[in-house]
C-alpha cells in the first residue's frame, strides 16, 4: 500500500490578504495607456504610480504613510511631453526614481522627503539617445548610478546617470521590439525577450549573445523572463493555441526546458515578480483578479504551485515591495500594491507562525541600499554580489541622500579662458582679438607687415587678467558655500517633517 507524501516546504501555507480600506490609497487616476508595464513602483519610503495627465505624461509619488483619499491637487512629477510608460526606483537611493516615456526621453528625478508645494518639473538629468519611445527601465543591482533602458528602436542603452554618459549601446542584437529585460543577481548578464520569439542571454560588456532559445513559448503574444537564484531563467508566455504558459530554462542547455506548464486561456500578459530570498515567483496578469505563486526548487517538478490570491476587481498594474521594506514582526514575506481604476490597494503575503520572535529561516540577509561597485569599475569588467544586510532589527530607511550629476566636458580639463565681451570680436580692438587667439598680444613688424610673434603682455593687461581670475575664483567659492547652505536647510526641513510626523 502506497502512501502519498506531502512535499515539505515552509512556504506551503503562504496566504495573501488585502489591507484594510483605511490603508489603501484612494482617488488616484491610474494611467490608461496601452502598455505592458506594471505602472507602479514602490520602495521602503515611497509609492509611485503612473497617472492620467493632460498635455504630457506624469506620475504621482506618495509617502507610504499617506494613505486614504489623495487630494486632487496633490503635486505630480511632470516633465515628459508624452505619456509615461515605465518608472523604476533606484535600489541604492530611495529618493531617486527614473521615468521613461513615449517622447523618447528618460528622466531621473530627486524626490524630497517632505511633500512639495507644487509639481516637480525639473529632473536631475535627462538622458536622450533613443529615437523611438522608451518602455523599459531597469537599474543595475550592484553598481552605483547604472541604468538600463530599452526602446521601440530595438536598442538597449546602459547609462551612467552620475555623468549622463552612455556606457554601452546594444543596437544590433534584437531585430524587433524588446518585450522585457532583466539583470542577473550581480549584474553581469541580461535576459531579454523579443517579438521575434527569441529568449537571449547577453553579456553587455562584451556585446555578445551568450545563449539563445527560439520559441521558448510558441505563441506570438509577449513573453517575460527573469533570472532565478540558481541561475536558471523563469519565463511566462503563450502557447500556439493562446494558452498562458510558464517555463524554467537552464542557460547552459537551452534545448529542453527544465519545466514547462500550461495555465489557462486568459489574454493578459503574466508579469513575474521573483523573490530570490525565498525562491518564490508571483505571477500577476494584467486584467486578472488573482495572483498565483510558485516555489522554484531543485526537486522535480522544479516549479511547485503554492496557492492563489483572488479578489473581485481586476488589476491595472502591480507594485512589488523590496524585502527590506517588509514588516518582519508579522512574518510578511511579500507585499504588493494592486492598481485599480481609481485606487491602489496593498496586498500582504504572510507565512503563519505562532512565535513573535524573528524568523531566521524566513529572512536571510537581503540586498541593502549600498552599492558594491562604482559605474567605472563595473564597466572595466569587475563583478560583485550585492551588499547584504540583516533584517533582524527591522530596516530604517536612511535620510535624504542627494544624487549629484557631474557632466564631463572640455572645461574640466582646459584652463579658464578670458570671459566673453558684450561686443563682437570684429568690433573689438586688436589687443582683445589677439588675446582670444594667442597666449599674448601680437606685435606687428613695420618691415614685414604680416609677420607676427607673441610678446609678454604689458603689466596693466596682466593685472586685469589676474583680477578677472581672482573674481571668478571668489564667485565659485561663493556658489559652493550657497550649495552647502541649501543642503543644510533641506536636511533641517526633513528633520522637522520627521518630528511633526
Amino acid at each position: 500500500m502506497s502512501r502519498r507524501v506531502v512535499r515539505q516546504s515552509k512556504f506551503r501555507h503562504v496566504f495573501g490578504q488585502a489591507a484594510k480600506a483605511d490603508q489603501a490609497y484612494e482617488d488616484i487616476r491610474v494611467s490608461k495607456v496601452t502598455w505592458d508595464s506594471s505602472f507602479c513602483a514602490v520602495n521602503p519610503k515611497f509609492l509611485a504610480i503612473i497617472v492620467e495627465a493632460g498635455g504630457g505624461g506624469a506620475f504621482i509619488v506618495l509617502p507610504l504613510a499617506k494613505t486614504g483619499r489623495v487630494d486632487k491637487n496633490y503635486p505630480l512629477v511632470t516633465g515628459h511631453t508624452a505619456p509615461v510608460l515605465d518608472i523604476d526606483w533606484c535600489p541604492h537611493n530611495d529618493n531617486v526614481i527614473a521615468s521613461a516615456s513615449d517622447d523618447t526621453a528618460i528622466m531621473v528625478w530627486q524626490i524630497p522627503d517632505y511633500t512639495p508645494m507644487r509639481n516637480i518639473t525639473e529632473p536631475i538629468i535627462t538622458l536622450e539617445g533613443h529615437s523611438k519611445r522608451v518602455g523599459i527601465l531597469s537599474w543595475h543591482p550592484t553598481a552605483r548610478n547604472v541604468l538600463l533602458s530599452a526602446g521601440g528602436d530595438n536598442m538597449i542603452i546602459i547609462w551612467n546617470v552620475g555623468t549622463g554618459e552612455v556606457l554601452l549601446s546594444l543596437d544590433d542584437m534584437h531585430p524587433d521590439v524588446i518585450h522585457s529585460v532583466c539583470w542577473n543577481s550581480n549584474g553581469s548578464l541580461l535576459a531579454t525577450t523579443c517579438k521575434d520569439k527569441t529568449l537571449r542571454i547577453i553579456d553587455p560588456r562584451k556585446g555578445q549573445v551568450v545563449a539563445e532559445r527560439f520559441a521558448a513559448h510558441e505563441g506570438m503574444r509577449p513573453m517575460r523572463a527573469v533570472f532565478t537564484r540558481q541561475g536558471h531563467i523563469f519565463t511566462t508566455g503563450f502557447t500556439r493555441m493562446s494558452q498562458r504558459e510558464l517555463g524554467l530554462w537552464d542557460p547552459n542547455n537551452f534545448e529542453e526546458p527544465v519545466a514547462l506548464q500550461e495555465m489557462d486561456t486568459s489574454n493578459g500578459v503574466l508579469l513575474p515578480f521573483y523573490d530570490p530570498d525565498s525562491s518564490i515567483v508571483y505571477l500577476c496578469g494584467k486584467g486578472d483578479s488573482s495572483i498565483r505563486y510558485f516555489e522554484i526548487t531543485d526537486e522535480p517538478p522544479f516549479v511547485h504551485y503554492l496557492n492563489t490570491f483572488s479578489s473581485k476587481e481586476p488589476q491595472r498594474g502591480m507594485g512589488f515591495m523590496p524585502k527590506r521594506g517588509l514588516d518582519v514582526s508579522k512574518c510578511e514575506i511579500a507585499r504588493f500594491y494592486k492598481l485599480h481604476e481609481r485606487k491602489c490597494e496593498p496586498i500582504i503575503m504572510t507565512v503563519p507562525r505562532k512565535s513573535d520572535l524573528f524568523q531566521d529561516d524566513l529572512y536571510p540577509d537581503t540586498p541593502g541600499p549600498e552599492p558594491a561597485l562604482e559605474a567605472d569599475e563595473w564597466l572595466s569588467g569587475q563583478d560583485a554580489d550585492p551588499v547584504l544586510i540583516s533584517l533582524r532589527d527591522g530596516y530604517v530607511p536612511p535620510k535624504h541622500r542627494e544624487l549629484r550629476v557631474t557632466k564631463r566636458n572640455i572645461l574640466d580639463v582646459r584652463p579658464p579662458s578670458v570671459p566673453r565681451r558684450s561686443q563682437s570680436a570684429s568690433d573689438a580692438p586688436l589687443s582683445v582679438r589677439s588675446t582670444l587667439l594667442h597666449p599674448g598680444p601680437i606685435y606687428i613688424s613695420p618691415y614685414r607687415p604680416y609677420t607676427t610673434r607673441p610678446l609678454c603682455p604689458p603689466p596693466q593687461q596682466q593685472h586685469t587678467l589676474e583680477t578677472l581670475l581672482e573674481e571668478i575664483k571668489a564667485l565659485r567659492e561663493r556658489v559652493q558655500a550657497q550649495e552647502q547652505r541649501i543642503t543644510a536647510l533641506e536636511n533641517m526641513l526633513c528633520e522637522l517633517v520627521d518630528c511633526t510626523d
